[in-house]
């Protein structure tokens, strides 16, 4: 399995940080809401959004300062995309980072409020937080690209297609435009999030950076698919399974295992190559690129 660098692991431990802090504390009304985002933000989950505004960051010369609203941004509205996808109404699952999903620790009107919190509390961050220490028309091209990236032309939309496409025949061009916006977009945002923030100008980079995080994006879920069939429930840290039991389109359902490992493995190595126009700078992408397909859960 790989391994996530040192710098990674830091940055791992710098977003908790930063998590906490801009969440509203536990104590103050409504302080029931307040604890079930706590709950669900903080303590778990492997954080690659954030990692990948960091090392986007690290690629391009920013400062880690500069990125820490951005990727608690991106991770907040991770957090309240996962709050609602295990809703009982989406995939009505019990178990997210083996604890209970937030519905089950608290109650389906909380969690869907939660997720609803989260969400507003992304783009406020943004707009508003002091910590960012950018021109305003930077802020307003990061909100730009994020609740584009979580709206009807990215997740929220990629998940509509899911829920309409359970039980039904996908072609592999289908399912791949179905991830491209339920799990690819925000993957793809976390990285267009750093370039704007860093002021990046050159295009040449830029379409190279948006082309590798589309592929880590790809090969995330590809893998997600493979760790269903091949993972457990303890290694998860969710139901393994899951996509079998909802009768869920999957790259193994529809090419096989064998096809899907190779896919992930493809897209893997398309994405490095696109690094190809950075050093040593760059290492952080390719380290998450291997992990991405080399993780087991």
């Amino acid at each position: 399995m790989a391994q996530l660098s040192t710098q990674l692991k830091y940055y791992q431990q710098r977003i908790e940080k930063v998590l906490d802090s801009v969440l509203p504390p536990a104590t103050i009304n409504p302080a029931h809401l307040h604890e079930a985002m706590r709950y669900s933000v903080l303590g778990g989950g492997k954080r690659i959004r954030p990692l990948l505004v960091y090392a986007t960051g690290e690629a391009l010369g920013i400062d880690a300062h500069i990125l820490d609203i951005p990727a608690a941004a991106v991770e907040l509205i991770h957090v309240y995309s996962l709050i609602h996808d295990d809703l009982p109404a989406m995939d009505d699952d019990d178990l997210r980072h083996n604890k209970l999903t937030c519905h089950k620790a608290f109650d389906e009107a909380t969690a869907i409020l939660a997720g609803d919190a989260l969400q507003a509390l992304s783009s406020y961050l943004l707009a508003h937080s002091p910590q960012l220490s950018i021109p305003a028309r930077q802020r307003l091209h990061l909100i730009e690209l994020l609740t584009m990236a979580s709206g009807s032309r990215g997740m929220a939309g990629g998940q509509a297609i899911d829920l309409m496409s359970t039980g039904q025949s996908l072609s592999e061009p289908e399912l791949e435009n179905m991830h491209i916006h339920k799990t690819g977009a925000l993957i793809r945002a976390a990285v267009q999030l750093a370039v704007v923030a860093a002021g990046e100008t050159s295009s040449h980079r830029k379409e190279k950076l948006d082309h590798y995080a589309k592929c880590v994006g790809l090969a995330f879920q590809v893998r997600d698919d493979i760790l269903d069939i091949e993972s457990d429930t303890e290694t998860l840290g969710k139901p393994q399974g899951a996509d079998i039991a909802l009768d869920k389109v999957t790259y193994p359902a529809i090419m096989g295992l064998q096809n899907a490992r190779e896919k992930a493995l493809h897209l893997y190595t398309e994405a490095i190559t696109q690094l190809d126009a950075f050093g040593s700078e760059a290492d952080n992408l390719r380290n998450i690129a291997d992990f991405i397909v080399k993780r087991l859960k």
